[in-house]
């Protein structure tokens, strides 16, 4: 430090100049400040940063303190930010009924305002007129709050100001999936008022939340009543969501400057260096000019061709501001403090000369910063030119106070009065630090001593639940339900947190309250939940992918994460613990699991080394007794102490003796009745393309069993209620070996009425007709019959034909416990069966008809949402439905099982797939990379088609066995295909099947030509089998490219320079307008979304890709300047077909294989464009859209490549745009 005179004298100087600048503003009621002289509006975000200057000034003048009024000086300076940190707590408290709303609707009239009078602290537009909904400046309050109060500053002052800044917290917990209009109130950039998701929002309440966990808001005078508690996974979600955006801030944002207060000071929110680096270094390249930063591209604020007559733009003006954006000082000032913090002097220097250039001098000799630099009006065509060749003449507030503010930061940072660790009390700089690698602490505690034992036998030694005591094991639920009371206080109205979901950051600590400890088991173990629950393989993965993930998210919290799992009855098969399980545990014991730390012990030694939080919120603290648990919570806890689950699954009764004929006839009739509502479609002429009844008696059938209970999914225990005959049964349980297809039982049906009862079903289930051809009496003997089957097949047909016929509310005549047993109650314990015994088809079907939805469903959905991909139901092209916005459960399932109609399976597996990519999405993000779209319906054609293609079946069969595939192998036949990775199918026995990694090329195949719509007789003969394992190979990649939405890379910008080239580009009769690129930037995900849905609108997906590759050979025209124009609108399909011309062409001179095919005398199929498909599969290869089966299996590279025919096509149709003398260069690099 230098002698105290200089420090002193300079100290003195920022402090009048904070004085003239910020303080002489600051009302003198409120503490808030204005937005200027002539306008009394103060927004909750300018006042933050304002005060900013005020607070680094005061902690600089408390170091030199060394007379009195220097300490005075600190002492002024402290009150004047509690003042203002104060005003704007009482301005939001008036709003307390808001937050409260909010939690539930998140709606933008309901969100907290934007800005107050600065005069009475009170609302000054309505809640229409404004977007007011700006999770970042509630965030960044927070944020300001929790990095002051540990600074020593005391702001809150009562226990219910504790209570409401609690609720702020749970206000901003769902940023991650709340679209919000962000740093500059606009939303879309076309200001039509439109929110988004913005990554300046989410950073900025992630941030929030971290600075905010485990803070007491008294200071070092508090106690636990004066904690915030903030559940880790929530910051975790948006952490989550901001890795996958930045450097993106929004769907109409490609990037925006706000972001450097995310990845830097104020909010330091990205962990990951290179992130960081990345996203400043985009901003510099793209946005940073003489004078500043643009805020985003495109930006018409202030600039002399925006119309200030009206608020916003329409989409077609946003090309006239190309490169003639105002340019901010302001974000000179982000970046000079972001050098700081760095330490990096060379950038700062650099920096802060840039910033005073431009900085105005007043009279007095203090420099100001202005808000921002246009370029004059008459400038405007010569700086759209040539781009930062104009002087700009300074506009808008001087100073602008938000940046004034930075400026004297960094002023004091750059002196040495201020060190960065005062500005940052919290360390959260240190965020992206390396940190040491976590270790997954792991308990697995046995039901009882007959489980314990079993493990004993493998050498794995456990402990019982009873034996952990004091220690008490409870499932999440309970720790959820706990958490509803904190933040709840009368006086406000204020009712505590909303959200039900705890996360597996949450259950990974323990928990102390007065003397007890809990521990609680991770939700995805809970057995009250959905079937898939009760597939102990999938538990095992999901186990691992959860302690990948601890690996990857516990970075910034304290102590180690502790996962206990309980084992119980439920767990084991058939009286034996899993060998998947054994095989885990014995991995867990070696200390390391898929490449994570792990340590395997009992409770008590993890004590010392676990977080341990402190539920002291559960307290009477209302009623003045703080230490007693309330009445409530004591009452909860005390029903819900682990009692075990031992039930018994009861079986319908089954009268012996002798079965009549008639019966026997009957039984024939229905069976298959669950086969016939089935919709995967594997076998029509083009992947892709529905049965033809499908579309039809899809809208005739009306649901009558959807509306069921849609409030929650009926419980197992509600099944377990209506049990009918108690005790077990053995002959359910191992002797009938059920199999895979219903069809198949041993006598064979009489096919007349097989195929009378299908037709009847078929047309219409529900009307009359079918209920008159069995009359009331058939009924009983199908009650009857259902009483004597052993098959669960069998039953489920029976209840399938009486839900078809009377409805699932049907009184069945039979009586349990004096009560009516109804065709539902039967469904339920017919599920509760099928599960137990693993038949997956059934569940799924029972699972469907009962309208149960997986736990997770909203909460899958929006991870994907919130990550920027689309999601579509149903079978395409014609019941498509896209999800675009997070929707609730029962929305959610209302939509998918609509999208399907009849076909209960497969809604059913529509909602177990979305779990899985949501899975898949949070823990190998690179899987989606380039796929802005899931189609579930696609995907599921896909898996069966892959399952026909390796088990060589037809596509009815291949459909059957991808339904009674267990949860495990579905989710790893869908890994395989997102990965794209070759794999073989081994059968395990009971008609289960297990999926398998191909590394060697063992596992061969027949030519798969045949697959595509001849069944099994095609033409193998004919077909030459040269190598058979290579052979359909490309064919299957661009089908699962196809069918996934993948692109190349930079794919979408790359359209977007062909369109600028060119009139429109028509695909599938749809045209890309030219326009589009006046609209959107070539980086904005509305125009790749513009493109994908014309490109979605092709069925088939092998012949999409290969219209996505004609798209990439016209992209290259474009790169390699061939030509400089492309001429009129371009249909690309004919490009496609033109190619295949040239294929077939090639093929008859070299006498090829397609010569066996399309390439035959007289097949017409080569010269037809898409007339050709009209007729479709009328190709003998079944080539998809007229174009030749072989040309979708050549490699896209090498002289007989697709890219080699494309590029031959693309140079036909341009012969007379290029120039004459230069020759045609074909070759693609």
């Amino acid at each position: 430090m230098r002698t105290r005179s200089n420090s002193g004298v300079r100290l003195d100087y920022y402090q009048r100049v904070v004085h003239k600048l910020i303080l002489d503003h600051q009302q003198p009621v409120t503490g808030l400040f204005p937005a200027s002289p002539h306008n009394d509006h103060a927004w909750i975000r300018d006042n933050l940063y304002c005060i900013l200057a005020v607070w680094g000034l005061s902690m600089a003048f408390k170091k030199i303190a060394d007379q009195d009024e220097d300490r005075a000086k600190t002492y002024e300076l402290e009150q004047s930010c509690v003042k203002l940190m104060r005003g704007l707590l009482m301005a939001m408290m008036q709003q307390k009924d808001k937050v409260e709303k909010f939690k539930s609707t998140q709606h933008p009239h309901d969100s907290l305002h934007a800005k107050y009078s600065s005069i009475t602290g009170r609302i000054v537009v309505k809640d229409n007129e404004w977007g007011h909904l700006q999770i970042d400046a509630i965030s960044l309050y927070l944020l300001i709050l929790a990095q002051m109060t540990a600074s020593g500053l005391q702001i809150v002052f009562s226990l219910d100001e504790v209570a409401f800044i609690q609720n702020l917290v749970f206000y901003i917990e769902s940023a991650y999936c709340t679209p919000d209009y962000g740093i500059w109130e606009r939303g879309d950039k076309t200001n039509h008022g439109l929110p988004e998701l913005n990554a300046s929002s989410i950073g900025m309440a992630k941030a929030a939340l971290e600075a905010m966990n485990e803070l007491d808001l008294f200071g070092a005078r508090g106690g636990p009543s004066s904690v915030i508690h903030v559940l880790a996974d929530e910051a975790q979600k948006c952490q989550a969501v901001l890795q996958s955006m930045l450097p993106r801030e929004s769907n109409s944002k490609e990037l925006d400057s706000g972001l450097l207060s995310i990845i830097s000071y104020p909010a330091f929110a990205v962990d990951d260096p290179q992130l960081i680096a990345k996203t400043r270094d985009t901003i510099v390249s793209k946005l940073q000019g003489k004078y500043g930063c643009k805020r985003f591209l495109r930006d018409g604020h202030k600039t002399p061709r925006e119309d200030p007559s009206r608020l916003y733009y329409e989409p077609w003006e946003l090309r006239m501001f190309e490169n003639i954006e105002c340019e901010w000082p302001l974000f000179f000032c982000y970046l000079i403090l972001d050098y700081c913090f760095q330490g990096d002097k060379v950038n700062l220097t650099e920096y802060m000369q840039k910033l005073e250039k431009i900085m105005i001098r007043k009279d007095d000799g203090i420099k100001l910063v202005p808000e921002l630099y246009s370029v004059p009006g008459d400038k405007a065509h010569l700086e759209q030119i040539e781009p930062g060749s104009q002087e700009r003449i300074p506009l808008g507030r001087c100073p602008f106070i938000w940046a004034q503010s930075l400026y004297i930061l960094g002023k004091l940072l750059q002196e040495g009065f201020l060190a960065v660790g005062e500005l940052d009390p919290l360390n959260r700089r240190l965020c992206s630090e390396k940190k040491p690698d976590v270790v997954v602490q792991i308990v697995i505690l046995a039901e009882d001593n007959e489980i314990r034992d079993k493990l004993l036998e493998y050498d794995l030694h456990v402990q019982t639940i009873s034996e952990v005591a004091p220690i008490e094991v409870q499932p999440a639920r309970v720790l959820s339900h706990l958490y509803t009371y904190l933040g709840r206080n009368k006086k406000l109205g204020l009712s505590g947190r909303k959200s039900r979901d705890v996360g597996i950051l949450s259950t990974s600590k323990l928990y102390s309250l007065n003397e007890r400890i809990f521990a609680f088991t991770p939700q995805f173990s809970d057995m009250q939940r959905f079937f898939i629950a009760s597939d102990y393989e999938l538990m095992v993965d999901m186990l691992k992918a959860e302690i990948a993930f601890l690996k990857s998210s516990w970075q910034n919290l304290l102590g180690r994460p502790l996962v206990v799992l309980t084992l119980n009855d439920m767990n084991l098969d058939q009286g034996k613990i899993p060998m998947a399980m054994i095989t885990t545990m014995k991995k867990l014991k070696s200390g390391y699991i898929n490449g994570t730390r792990v340590t395997l012990g009992n409770l008590g030694d993890f004590l010392s080394t676990s977080a341990i939080t402190n539920l002291s919120f559960l307290g009477s603290q209302e009623e003045g007794y703080p230490d007693k648990l309330n009445p409530q919570v004591q009452s909860y806890l005390e029903e819900h102490l682990l009692r075990s689950f031992s039930s018994r699954l009861s079986v319908l009764s089954r009268p012996s003796g002798v079965r009549h004929a008639r019966a026997l006839r009957r039984r024939m009739s229905v069976r298959g009745a669950i086969k016939k509502t089935r919709s995967i479609n594997v076998d029509s002429d083009t992947l892709g393309m529905e049965g033809e009844y499908v579309g039809s008696h899809l809208l005739e059938r009306k649901p009558s069993w959807l509306e069921v209970e849609p409030g929650r999914s009926p419980s197992p225990e509600d099944a377990k209620k209506r049990a009918f005959t108690k005790g077990t049964s053995t002959t359910s349980l191992g002797i009938t070996t059920p199999t895979i297809e219903i069809s198949k039982e041993s006598t064979p049906p009489p096919p007349k009425e097989e195929g009378t009862v299908k037709n009847v079903l078929l047309r219409n289930r529900t009307t009359s007709e079918s209920q008159n051809i069995y009359a009331e009496q058939e009924t009983d003997e199908l009650i009857a019959m259902l009483r004597e089957t052993e098959s669960l097949d069998e039953q489920g047909d029976i209840l399938q034909y009486l839900v078809d016929t009377h409805g699932l509310e049907f009184n069945t005549g039979m009586q349990e416990n004096g009560k009516h047993v109804t065709v539902k109650d039967l469904l339920k314990v017919l599920y509760e069966k099928a599960c137990s015994q693993k038949l997956w088809g059934l569940v799924r079907h029972t699972a469907g008809m009962l309208g149960k939805r997986v736990e997770d469903l909203a909460k899958a959905v929006t991870d994907l949402l919130v990550r920027q991909k689309q999601i579509t139901v149903g079978m395409p092209p014609n019941n498509e439905h896209t999800i675009i916005a997070p929707l609730p459960e029962n929305e959610l399932r209302q939509l998918i099982h609509v999208a399907y109609g009849d076909d209960e399976s497969t809604a059913m597996l529509t909602q177990e797939l979305l779990v899985y990519l949501a899975m898949f999405i949070r823990t190998e993000p690179q899987l989606f990379l380039e796929m802005l779209r899931l189609r579930v319906g696609l995907i599921i054609q896909v898996m069966a088609t892959e399952l026909s293609r390796t088990l060589s079946c037809d596509g009815e069969e291949a459909s059957e066995h991808l339904l009674n595939l267990s949860p495990f192998e579905m989710k790893n036949l869908l890994h395989h295909i997102l990965s794209g990775k070759e794999f073989a199918i081994n059968s395990v026995g009971r008609g289960n099947f297990s999926i398998v990694s191909n590394k060697s090329n063992r596992y061969t195949k027949k030519s798969q030509i045949l697959l595509e719509g001849q069944g099994l007789q095609g033409t193998i003969d004919e077909a030459p089998i040269t190598e058979p394992d290579r052979q359909g190979q490309w064919l299957r990649r661009r089908r699962l490219d196809g069918a996934l939405n993948r692109v190349p890379r930079d794919f979408y910008q790359r359209v977007w320079a062909v369109l600028e080239k060119c009139q429109g580009l028509i695909i599938q009769g749809k045209v890309l307008q030219p326009n589009l690129t006046q609209e959107m930037t070539s980086g904005e995900l509305k125009f790749a979304l513009a493109v994908e849905t014309v490109l979605n609108s092709i069925p088939q997906p092998e012949y999409r890709q290969l219209v996505v590759e004609a798209l990439m050979v016209l992209t290259l025209v474009v790169e390699y300047k061939a030509v400089n124009h492309l001429g009129g609108t371009i249909t690309v399909e004919h490009l496609v077909h033109k190619a295949n011309q040239i294929f077939l062409e090639d093929q008859t001179r070299c006498s090829g294989d397609a010569t066996l095919c399309c390439a035959k005398e007289g097949a017409g199929a080569g010269t037809g464009g898409a007339g050709a498909a009209g007729a479709a599969g009328a190709l003998v290869c079944g080539g998809a859209a007229g174009v030749c089966q072989l040309l979708y299996d050549s490699a896209p590279s090498g002289r007989f490549g697709t890219m080699t025919y494309l590029a031959r096509a693309v140079a036909a149709l341009l012969a007379d745009r290029l120039p004459a003398h230069e020759p045609v260069e074909c070759a693609i690099t």
